[in-house]
């Protein structure tokens, strides 16, 4: 599959922005509705890497894509697509970059932490993104310099949690089986220096990250669709999002996610220490 790549950025204006935002909101509110049907039945369950591990797929999945990219077709269709189940498809400069269910693994065993994930790639960095979770009705949406929470007719602005040092911080991970030897390594050193952590929850740790209640997420072995979305939610209630060098994440790989500036830099120091 063709990965989406580093390009210019294409210069969107603050009105253009904010139809963006709400385009994203609402789509992936959409989209969230088609998965409800094969949640906590008996749904088939494909494994895209027979043979050299695990990565689920259902027909979830990919429903959720499709209505996605027919929504993206009436709506925007200069813009590029690049999707989770059906791949890149060239646009304009600005692409959506959607990962349909965030969360298989949790979607299949009936737990929660999963969600519709939406985001607008300007080239360089993500400028919009939504992430839905339909079973509990909450949709988390931002734009790099705001974020809010909606629920039925509930919304709230999103804040990050202030929070200076690692020893009093929350720490949360998906899970420690996509870290090679190496960063294990480096992510243990942090991992033991915090107050509390906690692994599962895919999207969902971002998103509780962004509401204040986590103050840490770090993850490996990320792709573009995984983290696009939630860069901007993040950095909109105050957070910030790199690589675990300070680097641009947009495209996936090693990912660091803190609530308060100040911890984020400790984190990054930590997680470069030798021995």
């Amino acid at each position: 599959m063709q990965a989406l790549s580093f390009g210019a950025a294409m210069a969107v204006t603050n009105s253009e922005r904010a139809a963006y935002l709400e385009f994203a909101e609402a789509t992936v509110t959409a989209a969230g509705l088609v998965t409800l049907p094969y949640f906590r039945v008996k749904v088939a369950v494909e494994n895209k890497r027979e043979g050299a591990g695990f990565d689920p797929v259902t027909a979830a999945d990919r429903a959720a894509e499709t209505l996605i990219r027919e929504a993206l077709a009436q709506d925007h269709p200069e813009h590029g697509i690049y999707g989770e189940e059906f791949g890149l498809q060239s646009g304009n400069g600005l692409t959506w970059v959607i990962d349909p269910i965030d969360g298989t693994r949790a979607f299949i065993m009936g737990q929660l932490h999963w969600g519709v994930l939406l985001g607008l790639f300007d080239g360089v960095r993500p400028i919009v993104g939504a992430c839905h979770q339909p079973y509990v009705g909450e949709t988390f949406y931002g734009d790099t310099h705001s974020a809010w929470l909606r629920k039925g007719d509930h919304q709230e602005r999103l804040a990050t949690r202030r929070c200076e040092r690692l020893d009093d911080a929350v720490l949360g991970s998906t899970g420690s089986e996509w870290f090679t030897a190496a960063k294990l390594q480096q992510f243990n050193r942090l991992f033991n220096r915090v107050k509390l952590r906690k692994f599962g929850g895919d999207c969902y740790i971002y998103c509780l990250l962004a509401m204040g209640f986590i103050d840490l997420v770090v993850e490996s072995g990320l792709q573009a669709y995984d983290i696009q979305a939630l860069i901007p939610i993040v950095e909109g209630a105050g957070g910030v999002v790199t690589d675990w060098q300070g680097g641009n994440p947009s495209l996936g790989g090693d990912v660091i996610a803190s609530g308060d500036p100040r911890l984020h830099e400790a984190a990054l120091r930590e997680l470069a220490a030798n021995g």
